[in-house]
């Protein structure tokens, strides 16, 4: 990316968010988008794939803080809109004055262009900030930038319960830039390599005096790289990278939790010139299960919910309960309330160290919509034999103990 792209692109318009968004509110927005944009999702639409690289070239700048900051100071020097206008009509330096359109614009189209030293392409502000920015070069362009981490990508998956809890391997299809594979990364044409810049001796920097002054400062005819591409790989254009389609196989651990990140560690956007690539960040989503839930305070104890009848709460019953793997008994002591949960020991979900969870039973009684004249009528039995059983008896007593104390 050039200098001028830096300024004439608006990386937080792309995303949909303000200039002031924190980092979450970017990812957020970038998540969004890349999903509705996906290739996967509009296969063959030229157009929404173009959409797709635009937002994650937008969030490659933005979600690095150091790329964001870069980026915001270039735009507030010369994207503001206070008079430059990179391109545009009016001022042209050494040409005494303003434009004859009488915008009083400024036109940054010759010191972005301009050349010094001899050398074509070289030297000139879009140079400089190329250098100060760690850009990479444009196609045909005889420099690159210092070797740079990788931008950190992040993608989603979605699994079943049952591969949550039991551990799965998954595919992951993503389009993100990769490493160019003609010229490995080098940006050189294949069968050539870049060379040491005569200009900075492969520093990236030379040393300047100013009376009684000396400051370095990028080199202009590398720009700041070190080294000179005299012919770009006709592939990637010089820049190393060429966005693509890849698969990987990812294994997710036994007893993921929902909405958990996954970090594959060099799986991310390729570094630049030789420094390493980003990381892959894989957020998690569990479809829930019918039955099963997972326990709040523990992530390794299953929960379930089992309706069953008042007489079995009463009279006490043995159940036959679902587990992962099959079935258990679970025996029901007589006068059992409704809301009571039994543990049912090591039929969780299994710990790194090899220990398991349990399963957390909870009953609940299952009242009839509808009755036959034969179940009424016992019903109705049942409660003239119990009328001498009050249950809200104490809920009562504590109600008229509290009046008394006021």
């Amino acid at each position: 990316m050039s200098a001028r792209d830096w300024i004439d692109k608006d990386f937080y318009a792309e995303l949909g968010v303000s200039s002031s968004a924190s980092a979450e509110d970017i990812k957020r927005a970038y998540r969004k988008l890349a999903r509705k944009s996906h290739p996967d999702t509009n296969p063959g639409d030229a157009k929404t794939e173009a959409r797709f690289k635009s937002v994650s070239e937008a969030y490659g700048v933005l979600a690095d803080p150091e790329k964001r900051a870069q980026y915001d100071e270039a735009r507030r020097l010369f994207g503001g809109g206070g008079g430059f206008r990179p391109g545009g009509g009016g001022f042209r330096p050494g040409g005494g004055g303003f434009g004859t359109d009488g915008t009083g614009s400024f036109d940054l189209g010759d010191l972005f262009n301009a050349t010094q030293g001899g050398h074509a392409g070289a030297g000139g502000l879009g140079d400089l900030l190329g250098g100060l920015f760690g850009n990479r070069p444009g196609p045909g362009a005889r420099g690159g930038t210092r070797p740079q981490r990788g931008t950190d990508i992040e993608t989603d998956v979605r699994i079943d319960f049952t591969e949550a809890v039991q551990g799965a391997t998954v595919p992951l299809r993503l389009s993100s830039p990769a490493t160019c594979g003609s010229c490995a990364g080098s940006g050189a044409r294949p069968g050539t390599s870049p060379r040491t810049c005569p200009g900075c001796g492969g520093s990236g920097l030379v040393t300047r005096s100013q009376g009684a002054f000396a400051f370095s400062e990028p080199c202009l005819d590398c720009r700041g790289a070190g080294r000179l591409i005299d012919e770009p790989c006709p592939e990637c254009g010089g820049e190393g990278t060429s966005t693509r389609f890849r698969t990987l196989t990812m294994r997710v651990p036994a007893g993921v939790a929902d909405g958990q990140r996954i970090r594959l560690a060099g799986q991310g956007e390729p570094g630049r010139y030789g420094a390493p690539a980003g990381d892959l960040f894989v957020r998690v989503h569990v479809t829930p299960h019918p039955v099963f839930g997972r326990s709040e305070s523990d992530s390794a104890d299953l929960t379930m919910t089992v309706p069953v009848s008042f007489p079995e709460l009463t009279l006490g019953a043995t159940l036959t309960v679902p587990t992962l793997d099959g079935t258990v008994s679970l025996k029901v002591p007589a006068g059992t309330a409704s809301g009571r949960t039994f543990r049912v020991r090591d039929k969780g979900i299994t710990r790194r160290d090899g220990r398991s969870g349990d399963l957390l039973v909870t009953l609940q009684v299952s009242v009839p919509v509808k009755l036959d004249r034969s179940a009424r009528q016992t019903l109705e039995a049942y409660a003239r034999a119990t009328s001498a059983h009050d249950p809200r008896a104490w809920l009562m007593e504590q109600a008229q103990r509290r009046e008394a104390t006021r």
